[in-house]
């Protein structure tokens, strides 16, 4: 499909100015949703992340036996939304988490790069879905997207999804710390959405700057334009550097400001995160803690 053409489609990014605008009239309400209420929910949205070249059978297995048994240990606390490990460990996961209610999310298609064959990026999805992988996240291809090379960019997305069941969710990464500009931003979330994300991600975290409130809100204003033009929600997720309560608290002002309460949901809201799931517990149950 040619993408480039949609893009014509869609209103230009907001500026610069435009989008600082936006942060700061989000900062101003922050303190609002700097809340147990909240912390709850954000918790409930976390993608419990560990992908480190030192992950093992083992150190995996422990990892999401403990997510599991947060839900004994917290029972009046909602658990977090998945557990996201390389492919490779998917199906470690799903021994460990076998007769529970987690989801396993899978990161894949060349991450955290993705620079390899097309043909190696469906395989590894392909693979992580067969294993049992519930969610999978991949990266838009950041070098065609800064030469321009959008149509290919965008079908890498198409032919990685067509690679997944329809009940498995597909996030896009578009890595923004690497796209920089509005614009850039901008019109990789508009063709990542029209190849097939179910969500669109900031970033990988593998990078010097990772999520930011700015990215978010150019990445939920194309959201909203998607939206209103095709009449399907694609959902949110702040991934890397996303670290304190008062973070997660600003992610969700964000989005609840652009996009509306209506997104508020695990469905179209999601944190990647590591020590944010402890930190959340901890200003949850008021004192320091470190269950994940």
């Amino acid at each position: 499909m040619e993408y480039s053409n949609i893009l014509n489609q869609y209103a230009a990014a907001a500026t610069a100015e435009q989008v600082a605008e936006q942060v700061a009239a989000a900062r101003a309400q922050q303190s609002k949703n700097e809340n147990t209420e909240v912390y709850k929910f954000c918790l409930s949205a976390v993608d419990l992340t560990t992908l480190t070249c030192n992950d093992s059978v083992e150190s995996v297995t422990d990892f999401a036996r403990r997510t599991v048994t947060f839900a004994e240990k917290y029972p009046e606390i909602p658990n977090v939304a998945s557990i996201c490990v390389y492919p490779s460990f998917v199906e470690t996961v799903g021994v460990a988490v076998d007769g529970t209610p987690m989801r396993i999310t899978s990161v894949g298609g060349g991450f955290p790069s993705s620079q390899t064959f097309l043909e190696v990026k469906m395989l590894e999805v392909a693979m992580a879905v067969e294993n049992g992988a519930d969610e999978v996240d991949i990266v838009l291809n950041v070098g065609k997207m800064l030469t321009g090379a959008y149509d290919e960019a965008a079908n890498e997305v198409e032919m990685i999804r067509s690679e997944m069941d329809e009940d498995v969710i597909l996030k896009v990464i578009l890595e923004t710390g690497a796209l920089k500009t509005p614009e850039l931003i901008h019109k990789a979330s508009i063709i990542s959405m029209a190849a097939g994300a179910d969500f669109i991600k900031t970033s990988t975290g593998k990078i010097d700057v990772a999520a930011t409130p700015e990215a978010a809100v150019v990445m939920c204003q194309a959201i909203k334009m998607f939206y209103e033009k095709t009449g399907r929600k694609v959902g949110f997720k702040a991934a890397g550097g996303v670290k304190t309560p008062q973070d997660a608290a600003l992610y969700y002002t964000i989005v609840e400001q652009i996009l509306g309460e209506e997104w508020l949901t695990t469905d179209l809201f999601r944190i990647g995160a590591s020590s944010a799931a402890n930190n959340l517990l901890s200003a949850i149950v008021g004192q320091k803690v470190s269950h994940f």
